[in-house]
């Protein structure tokens, strides 16, 4: 009987450090056919898609502003997953990804590198997450100002009319 690969903890958080927007540890733990994977592509060409409106249309451009924390969300969340990967024990490692191989098994040992990566997932995912709720928060307050300003706009027009 042969065994599958090992599914090794630190490429996984590596994985989802750098291209987990794009679902890539999930391909790498569950394959191909893992349906999470294929989700993690669309928010991420979203925010992509924002972004490029906000170039070419500025930041009057209220889709992008819709559209950007998506992105944010998705680089987020991966960067999570990174720092849970890097954290999870070897044995609980190896008895969610690896049943066949000893609880043991070096694959899901924690190892310098794992560290670096463990550091480097948790910069990205806060610069990520603050970045956009920040983003998200100033353009909630200029939406709401902007309305205020049509409503008394209109509010002071009615009453000169009148």
């Amino acid at each position: 009987m042969t065994s599958a690969p090992a599914k090794n903890k630190t490429i996984a958080a590596l994985l989802a450090a750098l291209g987990g927007s794009l679902g890539l540890h999930r391909f790498y733990l569950h394959g191909w056919s893992d349906w999470v994977g294929w989700i993690f592509p669309i928010p991420s060409a979203l925010g992509w898609w924002g972004v490029e409106r906000m170039r070419e249309f500025g930041q009057d451009d209220v889709l992008s502003w819709a559209l950007i924390p998506l992105l944010g969300i998705t680089v987020t969340v991966a960067c999570l997953m990174a720092v849970l990967y890097a954290l999870t024990p070897q044995d609980k490692w190896n008895h969610r990804h690896n049943p066949t191989h000893p609880a043991n098994a070096a694959a899901g040992a924690s190892h310098a590198l794992t560290i670096v990566v463990l550091v480097l997932a948790m910069l990205a995912g806060t610069i990520a997450f603050m970045g956009t709720l920040a983003f998200s928060v100033q353009h909630l307050f200029e939406y709401d100002a902007s309305e205020q300003a049509q409503a008394t706009y209109f509010t002071r027009t009615a009453s000169f009319i009148l």
